[in-house]
C-alpha cells in the first residue's frame, strides 16, 4: 500500500528524534565524536534528528568547538549554560524540545551507535515511554575497569532494595524518552547533576509508564573525566532524598490522562493468591505476638493486642501489595475501615479460644488461633476488596502491574 502525502507528513512528525549529548571539557574528541555521531545517523537512521550539544561550565575550548560545529553541519546545533551539571543540560533541552523522541548520550561515545534505533523505535511507534541502555542485560557486551563495574553493580543493587526500581541499569549514558511524557515528568525532578537519570526514572516507573531496555555493547573511555568517588557520594545522597521523598508521599506529579496507561486488571485468583501470601505472614505474627503476650497478660487479652498489631500491618500490606494502593492519601480512613476487620477476626478467634477451654495445652490453642484466623481472612477478603479499598467514583478496578 502506498502512503498518501498527508500519511508521509505525519510519520515524519512523529518521528523526530532529538540527540543531545552533554558536555564539559571534551575539546580532545567533541568535534571527532559529534562527525562520526551525525554520519552514521545519516547512513542508518530512518527518522528526521537533530544533534544537540548541550555544553555547561567549560574551561577549555569546547564551547568554541561546539559552535563551530553547529555552524559546519546542519544537523547540529548548540546551547551553552554557565552553571555545571548533566542534569541540568538535559532538563532545559529535554524541557522546551519541540521533538517528539529526545535522547541523550555521553559525549565519549562509549556505547555502539547500532543500539540506537532500538533504542528509540519503541518510542516512535507509542509501544514505550522511555528506554535505556543496559550493560546488566544477558546480550551486552562490556570491557570495563573492575573498580567501575563493580560500583555500578552495586548502586543498581541498592536501588532495587532501597526503592524497589525494576530497571537493570540506572546510569548507562543511552537514554531516551517520548517528549510529551519526558516533559511531564520533569517537575517531579530535583537533581541537576549525576542523579538525575536514576530520578527520572524512578519518577517514570512510579507512574506505572513502560520502560524498554537494550542490550548494548559498551567499550568505557579510559581518559574519562568524571570524579568517581563525589559521584558516588552525590548518587548515595540522591537515594536517600527520594526516599525521603516517597515516604512523605511527595514524590510525583499527576499525569494528564491522555498520559497514562491503564493497568491490567488483576485476574481474581491473583489477587486472592497475593492475599493468602499476605495473610499468612499476619497469620504468623499474630501467632507470635500471642505467645508473647501470655506470658505478661491474660490469654483473650494477648490474643486482642496481638490480633490487633497485626491487623494493622495486614491491612498496611493488602493496601499496598494486594491492591495497589500508594501513597499516604487515605491511609487512616483505610485503617478505620481494617478496624471493622479487626473485630471479626477478634470475634472468631476469641470464641475459638473460649470453645477450646482453659488448660487445653498450647497446641490446641496455637489450632484453633489459626483456624479462626483462616475463618476471619475468607470475609475479611470480601470487606477489603468491596469496601475498604473499593475503587472510588470514576476509578476503574484496576491495578497496574508495576
Amino acid at each position: 500500500m502506498t502512503a498518501t502525502a498527508e500519511e508521509s507528513a505525519e510519520l515524519t512528525r512523529v518521528s523526530l528524534t532529538e540527540i543531545v549529548i552533554p558536555v564539559r571539557n571534551e575539546e580532545k574528541a567533541l568535534a571527532r565524536n559529534v562527525h562520526r555521531l551525525r554520519d552514521y545517523l545519516v547512513r542508518n537512521f530512518p527518522y528526521p534528528f537533530v544533534i544537540t550539544i548541550a555544553e555547561s561550565g567549560s574551561a577549555d575550548r569546547t564551547r568554541e568547538i561546539g559552535e563551530e560545529l553547529a555552524r559546519q553541519l546542519a544537523e547540529v546545533r548548540f546551547v551553552s549554560f554557565d552553571s555545571r551539571g548533566r542534569g541540568l543540560a538535559l532538563r532545559h533541552v529535554w524541557g522546551t524540545s519541540r521533538a517528539d523522541v529526545v535522547s541523550y548520550m555521553d559525549a565519549d561515545l562509549s556505547i555502539d551507535l547500532d543500539g540506537f534505533l532500538p533504542l528509540i523505535a519503541p518510542l516512535a511507534s507509542g509501544h514505550s515511554d522511555f528506554a535505556i541502555g543496559t550493560r546488566h542485560a544477558r546480550g551486552s557486551s562490556v570491557q570495563r575497569s573492575l573498580l567501575r563495574a563493580t560500583l555500578s553493580r552495586t548502586y543498581n543493587l541498592i536501588l532495587r532494595v532501597v526503592l524497589g526500581v525494576r530497571f537493570s541499569d540506572a546510569q548507562c549514558g543511552f537514554k531516551a524518552g517520548r517528549r510529551e511524557v519526558v516533559q511531564a515528568i520533569l517537575p517531579t525532578v530535583q537533581d541537576d547533576k549525576w542523579f538525575f537519570d536514576t530520578e527520572l526514572l524512578c519518577a517514570v516507573q512510579r507512574q506505572g509508564l513502560r520502560i524498554h531496555e537494550v542490550p548494548v555493547d559498551c567499550l568505557d573511555d579510559p581518559d574519562t573525566t568524571v570524579a568517581i568517588g563525589r559521584t558516588v557520594v552525590d548518587m548515595l545522597r540522591g537515594v536517600a532524598r527520594v526516599t525521603g521523598r516517597r515516604m512523605r508521599g511527595a514524590f510525583g506529579t499527576p499525569l494528564p490522562s491522555h498520559l497514562q496507561r491503564l493497568g491490567v486488571p488483576v485476574a481474581p485468583a491473583r489477587r486472592f493468591l497475593r492475599f493468602a501470601m499476605v495473610g499468612t505472614a499476619s497469620g504468623l505474627l499474630h501467632v507470635l505476638f500471642y505467645l508473647l503476650f501470655t506470658t505478661v497478660m491474660p490469654t483473650l487479652a494477648a490474643n486482642a493486642l496481638g490480633l490487633f498489631l497485626a491487623t494493622v500491618l495486614n491491612t498496611a500490606a493488602n493496601r499496598r501489595i494486594t491492591f495497589g494502593v500508594r501513597g499516604r492519601q487515605d491511609v487512616l480512613r483505610h485503617q478505620a475501615k481494617g478496624f471493622v476487620a479487626f473485630l471479626l477476626g477478634l470475634a472468631c478467634t476469641s470464641t475459638a479460644l473460649l470453645a477450646a477451654g482453659p488448660g487445653s495445652g498450647r497446641t490446641v490453642e496455637l489450632t484453633v488461633l489459626l483456624a479462626g484466623d483462616v475463618l476471619a481472612s475468607l470475609v475479611r477478603f470480601a470487606l477489603l476488596r468491596h469496601w475498604v479499598f473499593r475503587p472510588s467514583r470514576g476509578r476503574d478496578d484496576k491495578e497496574a502491574d508495576r
